[in-house]
C-alpha cells in the first residue's frame, strides 16, 4: 500500500522533486480525509487555460522486491552503460524494448503469474511502453509532457495503419496493432509486443527519486462514476452502454492474455474522455501504476479497533489534525452510519463519508468536500441558548435568499427551479482558502484582478456573504486563517474566540453538539438526501436547475444518495476535546441534557431502532462492491497452461477453434472491410445467447484473481443497465454464503441477465474469459465494427494521421461496410478532427471524410452531426482550404440528396452568404458566389429572392465584398430579363429611395455613412444589371417619365460627394448603352436643372465645397491606388459634360444645354478641357478622368473574377441543371437587344413571355417589403428579417372537383401533393408543380375520400390515407403497398359520428370537411397518420383509439397500441398524431428517438405516449370538441387546435396536466393550423389567424387574441368567400397554401 501523505506535504514534495513549474491541483484520496500519495499536476504555463490538460502523478515506494523498483533500477544501468541518463530518443526506445526482453523473473506477491510465466520486465512493457524512465527533474518532466502533446509518442503504429489501408507497405506495426484489437490472423508471434493497448491508459513516465517511483499519466475529464452519479443519460442508449463494455473487455482480454489480473475493476477505475473512450488503469496490485479507489470489504466492522490515519511524514503540521479520528478506507456507508448512529462516530466523520459517497473531492475546488454552517457566529454558541445557531433544516441559500424570493423565482423560470449553483461553488471555496490560495488561482476562480479589501475579512463576514455551504477546513485546521498574500490580513476570528486554534476547537464542539446532532439529520436530507427531488424538494425549496444538456457528460454534480427520510441521531458522542479541562459537575450537567434528550422508553428505542433499520436496508446501495473474496478461495493460480500459452490463445484463437477456418497468413485491406462489415442486424436471439452460455462454461481454466475481474466486469454491466449497483455488502454475503441472486437481476433484459450470471457464477472456475465474453453474440457487429475503426484513432497520434487514417479508411468503403449505426456512432469520433484548422492536404483528408459520412448516415444525424461541423467550418476567419471545398457545388448537391434542400437552407445557406462580407478571404467569396449563382434556378425564383437576394441586399453598405454584388447581377442574368424587371429592379430602387429620403433626417453618422454605401451599392448593381436588358426596357424602368434614378441621386445636395461620383458614372454606362437618340429625348430633358444650378454656382462654392461633405464622409471604398476622385460637387461637371459631348456631339449638347457656356468656361479654367473643332476634346491633365469610367471599389469588373469565369465558361463548369435556355442568358445578347421594338410590340413580347416564364405567378416583393434594415448582418438568422403575413392570394387554381381535404409540400417548396375528391366522390391525389402551377400526375387509386397525405423526402414515396394507407411511387403513381387493419368483431359496430363525437351544429360543417365521411365509420380504419422526422416510419390512428406504427421501408405493420373506451361505450377515434420535434443527438452520436408521441381523439381529449415503452404518460381533456391537428415545434411544447374555436399551447415541462396558453379569438371552428418559427398561422372557414408562440411564453396561463383575417384576392381585391379546408406554409419562400371546399388550391403571402 502507497504511504500516504496530507495534501501539504504532497504538494511540498512536487516542488521539491519538480520545482515551482509543477503546479499542485489537489490529491486523490481513497478516503475522506485529504491524504493521498497520488496529485493531479498541471504545468505552470498552462494555469488559466480551461482546455489544459491535467496529468495524475503517482509516487510509489521504492521497495527493493518490487518489480517495478527493478524494473526502473535495471533500465537506469543500462542508460548508464551506453553513457549516462542524456540519451536520444531511439537509444531510449531501444533500451526499453531489449529490457523486456532481458529482464529477470518477480516472486513479488504484488502480481500473480503462473509458472513459467513472462518475465516482470516484458509485462511492465507490454502494459507500459510509452513510459519514459528517467531521474526525477522538472525537464524530463517537461520533455515527456511535450511528446505527449505532439502526439509523437504512438505516431508512429497509425502512419503504418495508413500505408496497409492505401495498400502501400506498412511494416510490422499495422499488422500487431490490429492483432491486438482482435483481428485474427494465424501470422503471429507469440511474445507480447511493445505497442500499447488503446483501452489501457498509458503511462508517459517513470521518474525515479530516492525513496520513491513517480508514474505520470494523463488525466481523462471522467470516470465511469461521474458518468453513473451525474450524468447518467450520457449512456442512456443501449449500443453505448455495450460499446464501453466491449472496450473493457478488450483491455482485460489482453491483461489477462499476459496473465495478470487488474484486482481492482470498478467504475472509479474506468476512466473516459470528452467522446466516452475508455482508459483503464492499471493497479499497483499488479505491480504497475496506482489504485484511485479503495477495495471495499465485507468485514463488519462495529467492534474492530479502528486504524489511525494520518500523514507518514515526520514532523507534519497536520498529524494532529485527524489523530482523534475513527475512519478507516476500508469502513463503508452501512458501518459508518450503524456507528453515528449510536454516537459511536462523530457528525464530523460521519459527514466526511457522505462526502466520499457523493463523489466530493476534499482540495478540488471545483468539487470541494462540503459541511454545514451550524453558527451564524453573532453570539457565542451555547447549547442552552437560542442565540448563534443556525437553523439547519433549511439550506444555506434559502437563509440567504429568503422564501420570498425564492417562490418567485420558481414560479417565474421556464424551467422551475429554487437553486441556480451548487451548495458549494468553486467562488466560495477559493474565497474560504484565498489566505492559502497562490494568486494565480484567485485571479482565476475569483476575479482578474486582484483586490484583497474585497475578500470578507472576519468569519461573520464571510458567513453573511455566501449564500454557500461550509468546508472541512473550518472545523478541523487552524492554518486557513494564516496569510500567505501579500495585501491581505489574516482572516479575524470571532471576539469570542481567542485565536484560530481556540476557534477550531469551538467550532468543531459546536458541530458536536446535541443541539446540531438533533438537526443534523435535516442538512443531510437536503444536501445527499430525499429532499433534493420530487414533492419533498419542492416543499424544501431545494429545487435545483437541470443540466441544460443532459445528454452530455460531467464530472460533477449533486448525488442524491438516499430517498427516505434520513433517522435522527439516537444519542450524543461524549465530547472528544480535552477532557481534563472538563469539570467532574460538568460533566455530570452535560449528562442529565444528555439523559433528557435522548434517553427514551423501551418502545420508543425500539421504534427508532425499526426506523434506521429501514433506512439502512433502503439505502444500503450506496455501499456498492464490485469484487467478491469469499474466505475459502485462495488467491493460487490453477492454471494448466502458461502464460505464454494463454496470450497465445488470447490473440489467435477462441473457445471454437473451427472458428477460424479460412483466417488469413496475411491482413489485407480487403479482409479488414470483411470483418468490419455489418449486415442487417437483428434482435439478438436468447437460446442463441444460452448455448453460448454453455459452451462458456467449459472454457478454458484461469486464476481466482482474473475470475474476479470476470465478476467486476457483471457488476458493472449490471449497473449501467439498473443506474444502481447490483451488490452491497448485505447482498453481497447471502450470495457468497447461500448463493442467492440479488433481485435486481430481475429487472435486466433477459440477454443482458445471461451475460451477467454468467460473469458472477459462484464457482467462479466455470466464468467465461474475457476473450470468451468478446466473442459472444450478445455484442452486435456494429459495436465490433465501430471498435475495430475508432480504437486507431485513439493512439496517441498526431491528428494529422488520425485524420488521414480515418479518410482513407472511409474512402476505401469502411463506413458503408459497417452500416448506418456503426458511421453514426464512430461520427463523433472524427468530426472534432475535422473543424481545427488545417494545411491543404488535411483539407483534402477533411472533405473526403465529411462527404463519406454523408454518404453514409442517415439524414437525421446529417442533419444533427454533420452540419455543426460544417457550420463551423464555414465560420473560420480567414483562409481555409477546406472551407473553399465544402463551397463548392458537388458538395452541396451532395447535401441535397441526401438531407434534402430544407436543412441546407436552414443551417448551411446563411453562412455561404455569410462568406460574401469584404472580411472574408477572396477564394472563399469567390466559392461562395459561385455557388449561389450556380444553385439560384434550381433553388426556384421565390427561394432565390427570400434567402440570397434579400439577405445580400440587407448587408449593402455594411462591408459585402465585390463578389456579394457580382451575385446579384449574375442571378439576375441567369434568370432572365422578367426575373431583373419584376424582382431587382424594383427591390434595388427601393433601397435607394429609403436611403435618399433617410438622408434630410438627422441620423448618427454610422447609419448615415451606411445609407450613402448602400446607394452606391445599388448603383453598382443596377449598372451591371442593365446589361441584360435592352434599350427599350432600359429606358422604362429606369429612366422615362421624369423618373430617372441617376438624376434624382444627382440633384440631392446633402449627398456624400463620393455617391454623386457613382451616381454621375453610372449613368454615363446606361446612356451608351442605350444610344444618343434615347438619351436625348429621355435623360438630357431631365438633366437641364443640374446643369443649370451647376452653371449659376460662384466660383467661392466650387472651392469651398472641396473641403466639406466630401472630406467628411467615410468613402474610403472609392479610393483605389491611382485612381481619381472628385472632390466637390461642381466637379459633376467634369464627370458628365465631356461624356455627354462624345456621345451626342457638341453641337447637340449646346443646343439642349443652355448653359453651355458658363459650364465650358468653367471646364477650360479649373481643368483646361475645350472642345476642338475637329470634333475631339482637348485634354491634358485631366485625361484620366475624362476618357476612363472610374473604377471603383465595389462598382468596376476586377481582373479575377471566378463567378464571371462561371458565367463567361471560362475555366469553371456552368451547372447541368441551368438547361439551355439558362446557358443563353449567362451573357448579354447585345445583338437581339439592338433591335428597336415599340412600346406596343414589347408589351406583346412581354406578355406572351411571361405567360411561359416559371414562377410567372409570383409577385415582386418590393411592396410588401419594408426596406433595408441597417442593423442586419450578412448571413443572418431567418428571425433577423420577420415575415408579414399580407393575407392575399396571389394565385389560384381549381385542384379537385370536390373538397380539397390535405396538402403535402415537398421539401423543395417546389412540388406539392393535394388530397381531394375526385370523380364518382372518390378519393385522388394530385401533383402539382408549383413553377408553371401545372399538374404533373395523378393518383387514383382510392375508393374513399382521402383524410391524409404525406411525402417520404428520402425515397420519393407518397403516403395517402382513406382508410387504409397506400404507398405508391411519386413519378409513376405505381401503388408499392397497401396496410389495413383487421376488422374485428367489436369494431364491425357502426356508430353514428354524430353520437361518438358530440358535436354541436355550428362545428358540423367544418367536421364533415376535416373526418373520415360517411354516416358510419369502422373502428378499425385508419383515420390520420403522422411520419415520424427523418424514418420511413408511420404512425397510424384508428377509429377505435388505436395507434399502428408501420415500417414503410420494409413494407410491414409494427406493433400496435390499443385505444381506450370513453364513458359512453364507443371507443374514440383519433383524430391527429404529433411526436416531439427533437433533432437532439445523444453523447456520443446516437440519434434520440422521439421521446414522447401525442395524440388527440375525437371526444377532445389528448394522450401523451412514452414513444419508448408505449405507456401513457398523461391523459387530460385538452378541448370541448374535436381536435383537429396536432404539432411540437420543440420538445416540450405541444399546440393543439380544436373545433371548439381554440387554439391552445401546451407547456409539458409543466405538472401534469399542463396548463394552457389558450388562444381565442375565430367565431368557426380551427380547421387546421401550420407553423413558422415562431408565428401559428390557424385558418377557420373562410378566415385566417396568426398567433405567436413568443408571446405565449411571455404571457403564459392567460388567454391572448387572435384576429382573423379574410384572404383578399390579389388580383380583384375581392373577399375570398371559400371554405378553408387545409393550410401548408413554405417556409422559405414566404408563402403559404391554402385549400378550400370548393376544391382550388391558393397561394398566398
Amino acid at each position: 500500500m502507497a504511504e500516504l501523505t496530507c495534501f501539504d506535504c504532497l504538494q511540498r514534495r512536487i516542488r521539491s522533486d519538480f520545482s515551482d513549474r509543477l503546479v499542485f491541483s489537489y490529491g486523490l484520496s481513497d478516503s475522506a480525509l485529504p491524504l493521498a500519495s497520488t496529485a493531479v499536476v498541471q504545468m505552470s504555463n498552462t494555469i488559466g487555460d480551461a482546455s489544459a490538460l491535467q496529468f495524475l502523478l503517482a509516487y510509489l515506494p521504492s521497495h527493493h522486491h518490487s518489480c517495478l523498483t527493478n524494473y526502473v533500477n535495471d533500465y537506469m544501468l543500462k542508460l548508464e552503460d551506453v553513457g549516462g541518463c542524456e540519451t536520444t530518443e531511439d537509444q531510449t526506445e531501444h533500451s526499453h524494448k531489449n529490457s523486456s526482453l532481458n529482464g529477470s523473473k518477480c516472486s513479488s506477491s504484488g502480481v500473480h503469474y503462473g509458472s513459467g510465466g513472462f518475465t516482470c520486465a516484458r509485462t511492465i512493457t507490454a502494459l507500459a511502453p510509452t513510459a519514459h524512465v528517467a531521474v526525477s527533474s522538472y525537464s524530463v518532466l517537461e520533455e515527456v509532457v511535450s511528446n505527449f502533446l505532439s502526439g509523437s509518442l504512438e505516431d508512429h503504429i497509425l502512419s503504418s495503419l495508413c500505408l496497409f489501408v492505401e495498400g502501400k507497405a506498412s511494416g510490422r506495426d499495422s499488422h500487431n496493432f490490429l492483432t491486438l484489437l482482435g483481428v485474427p490472423s494465424f501470422e503471429e508471434t507469440h511474445i507480447p509486443g511493445s505497442l500499447r493497448h488503446p483501452n489501457i491508459a498509458p503511462v508517459l513516465a517513470m521518474l525515479k527519486t530516492d525513496s520513491y517511483i513517480n508514474l505520470l499519466l494523463p488525466k481523462r475529464p471522467y470516470t465511469l462514476e461521474n458518468i453513473l452519479h451525474y450524468s447518467p443519460n450520457a449512456l442512456n442508449s443501449e449500443w453505448h452502454i455495450n460499446f464501453l463494455i466491449y472496450q473493457l473487455l478488450s483491455a482485460l482480454a489482453y491483461m489477462h492474455g499476459l496473465g495478470v489480473a487488474h484486482g481492482n475493476i470498478c467504475p472509479l477505475s474506468v476512466m473516459l474522455t470528452e467522446s466516452c473512450w475508455m482508459w483503464l488503469h492499471v493497479p499497483d496490485k499488479s505491480g504497475l501504476g496506482f489504485s484511485l479507489s479503495s477495495s471495499s470489504t465485507v468485514d463488519e466492522c462495529a467492534d474492530s479497533d479502528p486504524i489511525k490515519v494520518g500523514c507518514c511524514m515526520e514532523g507534519c503540521p497536520s498529524q494532529g489534525l485527524y489523530a482523534d479520528l475513527k475512519l478507516s478506507p476500508s469502513m463503508d456507508w452501512e458501518c459508518g452510519f450503524n456507528l453515528w448512529w449510536r454516537g459511536e462516530l462523530s457528525n464530523y466523520e460521519y459527514l466526511l463519508i457522505l462526502n466520499r459517497l457523493a463523489g466530493r473531492r476534499w482540495g478540488d475546488h471545483t468539487f470541494h468536500s462540503v459541511m454545514p454552517w451550524v453558527i451564524d457566529f453573532s453570539a457565542k454558541p451555547d447549547e442552552n441558548s437560542d442565540a448563534g445557531w443556525r437553523d439547519l433544516s433549511k439550506s444555506k441559500w434559502r437563509l440567504a435568499k429568503g422564501d420570498e424570493q425564492l417562490d418567485f423565482t420558481y414560479s417565474t423560470s421556464e424551467i422551475p427551479h429554487h437553486v441556480s449553483d451548487e451548495c458549494l461553488s468553486e467562488l466560495a471555496v477559493c474565497s474560504y482558502k484565498a489566505r492559502r490560495l497562490p494568486l494565480s488561482v484567485l485571479r482565476m476562480a475569483v476575479r482578474s484582478v486582484y483586490e484583497p479589501n474585497e475578500y470578507p475579512s472576519t468569519m461573520q463576514r464571510l458567513y453573511q456573504w455566501t449564500p454557500d455551504e461550509c468546508i472541512p477546513e473550518f472545523y478541523c485546521d487552524p492554518h486557513i486563517f494564516k496569510s500567505l498574500n501579500a495585501g491581505m490580513t489574516d482572516l479575524a476570528v470571532p471576539s469570542w474566540a481567542g485565536s484560530p486554534e481556540e476557534f477550531i476547537k469551538m467550532h468543531r464542539e459546536a458541530l458536536e453538539s446535541d443541539r446540531v446532532s438533533c438537526q443534523l439529520h435535516h442538512w443531510i436530507d437536503i444536501t445527499f438526501g430525499y429532499k433534493m427531488s420530487g414533492q419533498a424538494a419542492v416543499a424544501a425549496k431545494n429545487v435545483m436547475l437541470p443540466s441544460s444538456e443532459p445528454m452530455k457528460p460531467r464530472s460533477v454534480g449533486r448525488r442524491q444518495l438516499f430517498t427516505h427520510p434520513h433517522p435522527m441521531r439516537r444519542v450524543s458522542i461524549r465530547k472528544t476535546s480535552d477532557d481534563t479541562m472538563e469539570s467532574a459537575m460538568h460533566q455530570f450537567n452535560l449528562n442529565e441534557v444528555v439523559n433528557a434528550c435522548s434517553l427514551l422508553p423501551e418502545t420508543a428505542y425500539l421504534q427508532e431502532l425499526e426506523e434506521a433499520s429501514a433506512f439502512a436496508e433502503h439505502a444500503r446501495h450506496v455501499s456498492s462492491l464490485y469484487r467478491n473474496q469469499p474466505n475459502n478461495v485462495k488467491n493460487v493460480v490453477t492454471i494448466e497452461e502458461s502464460p505464454e500459452e494463454n496470450f497465445k490463445k488470447h490473440i489467435l484463437q477462441s473457445s471454437d477453434p473451427g472458428k477460424h477456418h479460412g483466417v488469413p497468413f496475411h491482413i489485407d485491406l480487403n479482409y479488414l472491410l470483411e470483418y468490419v462489415e455489418v449486415g442487417d442486424e437483428s434482435s439478438m436471439g436468447y437460446q442463441e445467447l444460452m448455448l453460448w452460455r454453455q459452451k462458456s462454461s467449459c472454457s478454458m481454466r484461469f486464476s481466482a484473481d482474473i475470475a474476479n475481474d470476470i465478476f467486476s466486469v457483471g457488476c458493472i454491466i449490471a449497473e449501467l443497465h439498473l443506474r444502481r449497483p447490483l451488490f452491497d455488502s448485505t447482498s453481497m454475503a447471502a450470495y457468497l454464503e447461500s448463493g442467492i441472486l440479488p433481485g435486481l437481476l430481475q429487472e435486466l433484459p433477459p440477454q443482458t441477465r445471461v451475460l451477467v450470471e454468467a460473469c458472477i457464477e459462484t464457482d467462479w472456475m466455470r466464468r467465461p474469459s474475457a476473450k470468451c465474453l468478446l466473442e459472444s453474440p450478445y455484442f452486435p457487429a456494429s459495436v465490433k465494427a465501430s471498435y475495430l475503426f475508432l480504437a486507431p484513432l485513439q493512439l496517441l497520434a498526431k491528428d494529422e494521421s488520425r485524420l488521414r487514417y480515418a479518410a482513407n479508411f472511409a474512402m476505401r468503403g469502411a463506413l458503408k461496410t459497417m452500416g448506418t449505426l456503426a458511421a453514426e456512432m464512430c461520427a463523433p469520433y472524427c468530426l472534432s478532427l475535422v473543424v481545427i484548422p488545417l494545411s491543404d492536404t488535411e483539407s483534402e483528408w477533411a472533405y473526403t471524410l465529411l462527404k463519406e459520412f454523408i454518404k453514409s448516415l442517415n439524414p437525421k444525424a446529417v442533419k444533427t452531426m454533420i452540419f455543426p461541423a460544417i457550420q463551423k467550418i464555414l465560420q473560420t476567419p480567414g483562409y481555409s482550404h477546406l472551407k473553399v471545398s465544402l463551397l463548392q457545388d458537388s458538395f452541396v448537391r451532395e447535401i441535397w440528396n441526401h438531407v434534402g434542400k430544407h436543412a441546407y437552407l436552414e443551417m448551411i445557406h446563411p453562412l455561404v452568404i455569410s462568406n460574401l462580407n469584404a472580411a472574408a478571404h477572396k477564394s472563399s467569396a469567390a466559392a461562395a458566389s459561385v455557388l449561389l449563382i450556380g444553385s439560384s434556378e434550381e433553388l426556384g425564383v421565390p427561394i432565390t429572392i427570400h434567402q440570397t437576394i434579400l439577405p445580400l441586399i440587407h448587408c449593402y453598405g455594411k462591408g459585402l465584398s465585390t463578389d456579394g454584388i457580382d451575385v446579384l447581377i449574375r442571378i439576375g442574368g441567369l434568370l432572365g430579363e422578367t426575373f431583373i424587371v419584376r424582382q431587382m429592379l424594383p427591390l434595388l430602387k427601393h433601397v435607394v429611395y429609403s436611403c435618399i429620403g433617410g438622408s434630410h433626417m438627422k441620423k448618427s453618422e454610422p447609419v448615415q455613412s451606411w445609407s450613402a454605401l448602400a446607394v452606391i451599392d445599388c448603383l453598382i448593381a443596377i449598372d451591371g444589371l442593365v446589361v441584360f436588358l435592352p434599350k427599350e426596357m432600359v429606358v422604362k424602368e429606369l429612366i422615362e417619365n421624369q423618373h430617372c434614378l441617376h438624376i434624382l441621386i444627382l440633384m440631392q445636395t446633402n449627398l456624400e460627394i463620393g455617391v454623386l461620383q457613382v451616381a454621375a458614372t453610372t449613368l454615363m454606362t446606361i446612356c451608351q448603352r442605350i444610344g444618343p437618340e434615347l438619351t436625348a429625348l429621355h435623360v438630357f430633358p431631365q438633366l437641364k436643372e443640374l446643369f443649370d444650378e451647376l452653371a449659376f454656382s460662384q466660383e467661392t462654392s466650387f472651392r469651398s465645397s472641396a473641403s466639406g461633405s466630401g472630406s467628411s464622409s467615410k468613402v474610403s471604398k472609392l479610393k483605389n491606388d491611382g485612381e481619381a476622385l472628385i472632390e466637390s460637387r461642381m466637379e459633376l461637371v467634369l464627370l458628365l459634360y465631356p461624356s455627354f459631348a462624345s456621345l451626342l456631339g457638341i453641337e447637340k449638347l449646346r443646343q439642349c444645354c443652355a448653359t453651355w457656356l458658363l459650364l465650358e468656361q468653367y471646364l477650360l479654367r479649373y481643368h483646361n478641357w475645350k472642345w476642338e473643332h475637329t470634333g475631339e476634346s482637348s485634354r491634358n491633365g485631366s485625361e484620366n478622368i475624362i476618357t476612363k469610367k472610374l473604377i471603383f471599389g465595389k462598382g468596376s469588373t476586377p481582373e479575377y473574377h471566378p463567378a464571371k469565369l462561371l458565367l463567361n465558361g471560362v475555366g469553371w463548369s456552368i451547372p447541368q441543371t441551368q438547361g439551355s435556355r439558362s446557358a443563353k442568358n449567362l451573357m448579354p445578347q447585345r445583338e437581339i437587344y439592338d433591335v428597336h421594338w415599340s412600346p406596343a410590340e414589347m408589351h406583346a413580347v412581354e406578355s406572351n413571355f411571361t405567360k411561359f416564364e416559371p414562377w410567372f405567378w409570383f409577385p415582386s416583393v418590393a411592396a410588401s417589403w419594408d426596406g433595408p434594415d441597417f442593423l442586419a448582418r450578412v448571413g443572418g438568422l431567418k428571425d433577423e428579417h420577420p415575415w408579414k403575413i399580407r393575407a392575399s392570394v396571389i394565385y389560384s387554381v381549381r385542384a379537385h372537383q370536390g373538397a380539397l381535404r390535405s396538402l403535402a409540400l415537398c421539401q423543395d417548396e417546389s412540388t406539392v401533393f393535394t388530397a381531394g375528391v375526385g370523380p364518382g366522390f372518390k378519393g385522388t391525389v394530385q401533383k402539382w408543380e408549383l413553377t408553371r402551377l401545372n399538374s404533373l400526375s395523378s393518383y387514383y387509386g382510392h375508393e374513399e375520400v382521402v383524410n391524409s397525405i404525406c411525402v417520404l423526402s428520402s425515397s420519393g414515396r407518397v403516403v395517402s390515407c382513406d382508410g387504409t394507407i397506400h404507398v405508391w411511387n411519386s413519378r409513376t403513381g405505381k401503388l408499392i403497398s397497401l396496410f389495413a387493419e383487421p376488422s374485428m368483431d367489436s369494431s364491425h359496430i357502426a356508430f353514428p359520428l354524430s353520437s361518438a363525437l358530440k358535436i354541436n351544429s355550428d362545428q358540423a360543417n367544418i367536421l364533415n370537411s376535416n373526418t373520415p365521411s360517411g354516416a358510419a365509420f369502422d373502428g378499425s380504419l385508419y383515420t390520420c397518420m403522422h411520419q415520424i422526422e427523418f424514418d420511413e416510419k408511420l404512425v397510424a390512428g384508428t377509429g377505435n383509439g388505436s395507434l399502428r406504427f408501420i415500417d414503410v421501408a420494409r413494407g410491414q405493420k409494427l406493433h400496435l397500441w390499443r385505444g381506450e373506451t370513453t364513458e359512453s361505450g364507443f371507443p374514440s377515434l383519433v383524430s391527429a398524431i404529433c411526436s416531439s420535434g427533437s433533432d437532439k443527438m445523444q453523447t456520443g452520436g446516437a440519434s434520440v428517438s422521439p421521446s414522447w408521441i401525442a395524440t388527440s381523439l375525437s371526444t377532445g381529449r389528448c394522450r401523451l405516449f412514452d414513444a419508448r415503452s408505449g405507456s401513457v404518460v398523461t391523459s387530460w381533456r385538452a378541448h370541448d370538441g374535436y381536435v383537429t391537428k396536432l404539432a411540437s415545434p420543440e420538445d416540450h411544447l405541444l399546440i393543439s387546435s380544436s373545433l371548439d374555436r381554440n387554439l391552445r399551447i401546451w407547456d409539458l415541462r409543466r405538472n401534469f396536466p399542463p396548463q394552457p396558453t389558450t388562444f381565442k379569438g375565430h367565431t368557426d371552428g380551427i380547421s387546421g393550423f401550420s407553423i413558422w418559427g415562431q408565428d401559428v398561422v390557424s385558418i377557420s372557414r373562410n378566415k385566417i389567424g396568426l398567433s405567436s408562440l413568443s408571446k405565449s411564453a411571455d404571457e403564459g396561463g392567460q388567454n391572448n387574441q387572435i384576429v382573423p383575417q379574410k384572404l383578399y384576392m390579389a388580383e380583384t381585391g375581392t373577399r375570398n368567400l371559400s371554405v378553408l379546408s387545409s393550410i401548408t406554409i413554405l417556409p422559405f419562400s414566404r408563402l403559404f397554401l391554402v385549400g378550400t371546399e370548393d376544391g382550388y388550391l391558393r397561394i398566398c403571402c
